[in-house]
């Protein structure tokens, strides 16, 4: 009964956080969120190196950081949530400027495309891999593979 009322809540407040608007200064927290005036968000579509993933000896995490706060670059960052995750952090769309957070992140080679929830962001990957840009550039595993492995 339990499980069944958190899943009920989990789905009220990730029905009600869709689309709501969400604005102002931000600061990254890492490489796929940020805070944006109170609110825990997680970029929508993409997913960014683990603050203590490496590959080889190369450390991307922070560094995929760095790339998304030069992105922002102190703009206020205007987003559109789309949903809630499992963590109970807004999931959205950002912009900062005239850019996609997202796109831009995955475009530069600081994070991939999370098609397991959107294919939104997949000619940016590709093109990025192509280039040899970022994470593509090193080898890196997804941080999901990295994640699957017991790995925070």
């Amino acid at each position: 009964m339990n499980r069944t009322l958190s899943t009920l809540a989990a789905l009220l407040v990730a029905t009600s956080a869709h689309g709501q608007a969400i604005n102002g200064p931000a600061r990254v927290v890492d490489g796929d969120t940020l805070n944006v005036g109170g609110v825990t968000v997680r970029l929508f579509g993409i997913d960014a190196p683990e603050a203590g993933q490496t590959c080889g000896d190369w450390l991307p995490g922070p560094k995929a950081a760095a790339a998304l706060s030069a992105f922002i670059a102190d703009r206020n960052v205007a987003c559109e949530a789309r949903t809630v995750d499992r963590y109970g952090r807004t999931v959205a769309t950002c912009t900062a400027g005239d850019g996609d957070l997202g796109a831009r992140m995955v475009a530069a080679g600081w994070a991939w495309a999370f098609t397991r929830y959107s294919r939104d962001y997949e000619r940016q990957e590709a093109a990025a891999r192509a280039a040899g840009l970022g994470v593509h550039g090193k080898g890196c595993e997804t941080p999901w593979t990295w994640r699957a492995k017991g790995r925070q």
